[in-house]
């Protein structure tokens, strides 16, 4: 008997963190205590990209999503839903849309209206640990057309028309990164997968391999038909276990299936993947530190020339890509670089994958045409920034990145643009910040990230970027001496021109685009000792007003004594002992206390 309702759930982590393996159990409790077993099939899926709204279910027909689940809510989906044939409005994710017919077609039109997922195109939708799912949606025909149809000189003409651009930060052509290492005649040759996502905040790539891992494998195997490679490597950081679990398996099912080995799908092609973990090591993103890192070498980045696509991994030509660009290339093949090449804009084609976070709405993933405009991720598809909060600025790019003011909201996403406007593409960190949110103290926090996380190798980087740390602590500190300005910008601008690989090249960004767009607060830091969204605690005093009614609550939530006073009796703050905690501020419930 066919089922008569299909209930997908979310199997990603974040749903995962917030209790969807326990909402699965209660469904399949409630199921069997109505006895509905044999009239609904559940499927398991990756990320849909609502992370804020996990766990998430969606119910068909109708594509009904609930979002926001606990054990104690799958009892009303079964008796409401699925035996009294009633929506449940209030679990309902955007219960904008209720009564809205588009809705009820197309989901939720505020959060995906605007999206165009390609890299993401089974995310969401298939389970990623069964292969039929995958075949089912085209899976591996781009593979056997390639092989049946197609020469390797065609791929990789196919994906230079595309106007294809790495998706790992740089922005490189693809297609002539295969070209070169194409043309190389030293054998082996090898692919690898770069998927040591480093960034804070970034969750894209992780997200992409527990989705939908297979068209990771079908690039890569397209990729090694190209340029001539036997081996591939999956470089993926061991902070990733339930991406590596499925990676794993749809290598082996590929393998099982005759996608992966020897003589794939019958022709002379012979290709096969193998994994390598990484240790956390931010630097190993590089794509040549990367290669050491393979190799059992520490982590650190070389001079290039010559690339990796002359020598690479073992001294052999390399194709190094990340895994969204993997992810686009079953697509372009299948469907053709013409189709491929009217998305995005004339520089920068087809979409892009951002992890979406901070302080917005809709946290989570979002695939979206090259040329959307920051203005539309944050307001449209992220839903603005909670509680009315007001914005400050938006960083692009992880740690590397450039933070953007208002002003630049209307910049569409393409590298040149982002470029122009201070920032860069980067992997596809998005991070929203408020009002509330300090910049300079935001600069200090990426600068002390990619600090800690250089490798030491050379000077600008290891030296430069720690006299920088040191002049943003002592700001933030209300240290501050005139002249930091000018000093963190000269400092800058040499670790970018001097710095041997893309971390140090990048790594003052942070500082010298909030310097550009937000100098008025440094110069608050230094020249008035003033932190205006009172997120540097030495900036901040407490004080208790004379409207004080000596109810002795402050007294008593400080941790160090800092507050004396007799009861019914104007209580002090000692301004010495006091460690701008905040917690008398928080519990005066007369507003007595005031942030100065």
């Amino acid at each position: 008997m066919a089922a008569k309702y299909v209930i997908t759930l979310c199997d990603g982590t974040k749903c995962i963190n917030n209790g969807a393996h326990r909402v699965r159990a209660a469904l399949d409790e409630q199921l069997r205590a109505h006895g509905l077993t044999d009239q609904v099939r559940i499927n398991l899926s990756g990320c849909l990209g609502m992370c804020e709204k996990g766990p998430i279910m969606v119910v068909n027909p109708g594509y009904v999503i609930y979002g926001g689940l606990d054990e104690s809510d799958v009892e009303r989906i079964v008796t409401e839903h699925l035996v009294g044939g009633k929506l449940i409005g209030d679990l309902e994710v955007e219960q904008d849309h209720l009564y809205n017919r588009f809705y009820r077609i197309f989901g939720d039109v505020g959060f995906f209206g605007k999206q165009m997922r390609i890299a993401l195109r089974n995310c969401g939708i298939i389970n990623p640990e069964n292969i039929d799912d995958y075949l089912s949606l085209r899976g591996y025909e781009a593979l056997g057309k390639a092989l049946t149809e197609m020469s390797p000189a065609d791929i990789v003409a196919e994906v230079q028309r595309s106007g294809l651009r790495g998706r790992g930060g740089a922005g490189f052509p693809t297609g002539l990164k295969w070209k070169l290492t194409a043309a190389e005649k030293a054998t082996p040759k090898y692919v690898i997968c770069n998927a040591d996502e480093g960034d804070p905040g970034a969750f894209m790539d992780r997200s992409a391999i527990e989705g939908d891992p297979h068209t990771v494998v079908e690039g890569m195997a397209l990729g090694a038909y190209a340029v001539g490679a036997e081996r591939g490597v999956v470089y993926i950081r061991a902070e990733y276990p339930l991406a590596i679990k499925r990676i794993t398996k749809a290598i082996e099912d590929a393998r099982a299936h005759g996608f992966l080995g020897e003589r794939i799908l019958g022709s002379d092609f012979n290709f096969d993947i193998e994994i390598r973990l990484g240790a956390g090591a931010f630097v190993c993103g590089e794509e040549t530190a990367l290669i050491h890192s393979i190799e059992g070498a520490r982590g650190m980045p070389r001079p290039r020339p010559p690339y990796p696509s002359v020598q690479g991994l073992f001294g052999k030509p390399t194709l190094i890509n990340n895994v969204e660009t993997w992810a686009n290339i079953p697509v372009i093949i299948m469907d053709g670089a013409t189709w491929f090449s009217t998305v995005g804009t004339e520089t920068s084609k087809g979409t892009k994958v951002f992890a979406l976070a901070g302080k917005v709405v809709n946290t989570g993933l979002v695939e979206v045409p090259m040329g959307t405009t920051l203005r539309e991720i944050i307001y449209d598809i992220g839903g603005g920034l909670p509680g009315g909060r007001k914005f400050k600025a938006v960083q692009t790019g992880g740690p590397s990145g450039g933070c953007l003011p208002e002003r630049c909201l209307d910049t569409p996403i393409d590298y040149e643009s982002l470029a122009k406007a201070g920032s860069i593409m980067g992997s596809g960190g998005m991070i929203v910040i408020d009002e509330d949110s300090c910049m300079v103290d935001i600069a200090r926090f990426f600068l002390e990230f990619t600090q800690n996380e250089s490798c030491g190798k050379c000077t600008p980087c290891r030296e430069g970027t720690k006299r920088m740390l040191e002049i943003l602590t002592r700001i933030t500190e209300g240290k501050g001496r005139a002249g930091d300005i000018e000093k963190l910008q000269r400092l800058g601008e040499t670790i970018k021109k001097a710095s041997l690989c893309g971390l140090g090249q990048s790594a003052p960004n942070p500082v010298l685009s909030t310097i550009e767009n937000f100098r008025e607060e440094y110069e608050e830091h230094i020249e008035q000792g003033k932190c205006r969204a009172g997120a540097c605690k030495a900036l901040i005093r407490f004080e208790i007003l004379q409207m004080c009614k000596g109810c002795g609550v402050c007294r008593k939530v400080c941790p160090v004594g800092a507050i004396t006073g007799q009861a019914k009796h104007l209580h002090v703050i000692d301004q010495d002992k006091c460690v701008r905690c905040g917690l008398c501020f928080e519990k005066c419930k007369f507003d007595a206390i005031v942030k100065v």
